[in-house]
């Protein structure tokens, strides 16, 4: 596992999406009904620099092997900054929750599950948690990195059709993506998106946590995106014994992360609102929230009314501003906390996309205003 987790120069003559590393895997607990993959591909940064990222491939076998199977990408909760969390080595753990995974292959699709930037290749991180921009590209090169993998049947078109998925900090990840594909990968068949808990607005979701239970959260958001925007200098608001505890926060996965700091995000820094200081209202407000461009795809939005980790406003305020961009978009509300949303909305979910890739891919004059 190490080695092929081992980080590489990815070099400017290399595209986006070109496959580097692949490896045959066992994804526990789904059997032998599965053939999977475990790739690293090439993506870039919140700046645009190319970088090498890992992922997962998971086809369901089946009599039509040889067609072309719609590509699900789904993203998954946030999983830690570093250390041995990557949804690719949970996945071959049995550690990795299966629900939306199922859900997918259930119907007989292609699944694909991003790392996300720094997360699974060594040496590079800590992850970029909450970093919009970088998510996005992550998820695109993904599927442009699915199309060339030699084992699975390639299109006549040249790509198959496209739907994103993701929940939490993975709904974040879709959403940025749908927001970029225009941009950054229009020759993608994408047809539609669905995100759950949605983390719309970063500088909310901190001052929301800095002094709960999940003030960890804060931190991590803290560190994540001065990794992804490391030429601005955003860790000068940490005291000395702050730098320490993010050199140590900073290799931790999700769960141990939350256990070990608990303490106010202020109790780190030099100042009790740091997510007030200018460059850092520069990068909250202008370089990672939600909803700064309209996406050209339907959008399935959904949230659990009893959501204590994402409050349920992040949601609907991003439901409101694309209907506001008019964007084609629906919401779906459910009496449940956030873990318990994560997992009664995937059978509903998997529908709404079934509905999005049974409809033909949308030309330039069907693309919302921006």
């Amino acid at each position: 596992m190490t080695e092929f987790y081992a980080p590489l120069l990815v070099g400017s003559d290399r595209r986006p999406g070109e496959l580097l590393r692949t490896q045959s895997v066992t994804v526990r607990n789904l059997g032998n009904a599965v053939r999977a993959w475990r790739i690293v591909y090439v993506s870039s940064d919140s700046r645009g620099e190319l970088i090498p990222a890992s992922g997962t491939v998971i086809s369901a076998n089946s009599v039509t092997d040889s067609e072309p199977k719609p590509i699900v990408v789904y993203s998954p909760s946030f999983h830690g900054l570093g250390g041995e969390c990557a949804p690719s080595q949970q996945l071959v753990t049995g550690a990795e929750p299966l629900d939306h995974i199922q859900a997918a292959l259930d119907r007989g699709w292609t699944v694909t599950v991003p790392d996300g930037e720094n997360l699974g290749i060594t040496d590079l991180g800590p992850h970029t948690f909450l970093a919009a921009r970088a998510a996005g590209h992550v998820v695109l090169d993904l599927a442009r990195a699915t199309h060339a993998l030699p084992e699975l049947p390639t299109p006549d078109t040249g790509s198959a059709p496209i739907v994103l998925w993701g929940y939490a900090d993975g709904g974040r990840a879709a959403v940025s993506a749908a927001e970029l594909h225009r941009e950054y990968a229009p020759e993608l068949d994408l047809r539609g998106i669905a995100a759950g808990a949605v983390v719309t607005d970063p500088g909310a979701l901190v001052l929301f946590h800095h002094r709960g239970p999940w003030s960890a959260l804060a931190l991590a958001g803290l560190i994540g995106l001065s990794r992804a925007y490391h030429h601005l200098p955003l860790r000068h608001v940490l005291t000395e014994d702050g730098l320490r505890v993010v050199r140590h926060a900073e290799t931790l996965s999700a769960a141990v992360l939350l256990e070990q700091y608990r303490q106010p995000l202020e109790h780190w820094c030099e100042r009790p609102d740091p997510w007030n200081d200018p460059i850092w209202r520069y990068v909250l407000t202008r370089e990672s929230r939600s909803g700064a461009q309209a996406p050209a795809v339907p959008v399935h939005l959904y949230h659990g009314s009893n959501d204590l980790v994402v409050p349920i406003e992040s949601g609907n305020s991003l439901f409101t501003e694309y209907q506001q961009r008019g964007v084609q978009v629906s919401w779906c509300e459910y009496d449940a906390n956030h873990f318990r949303t994560a997992i009664d909305s995937a059978p509903e979910v998997a529908e709404e996309l079934a509905g999005f890739l049974g409809r033909s891919h949308l030309g330039p004059t069907q693309q919302p205003s921006p």
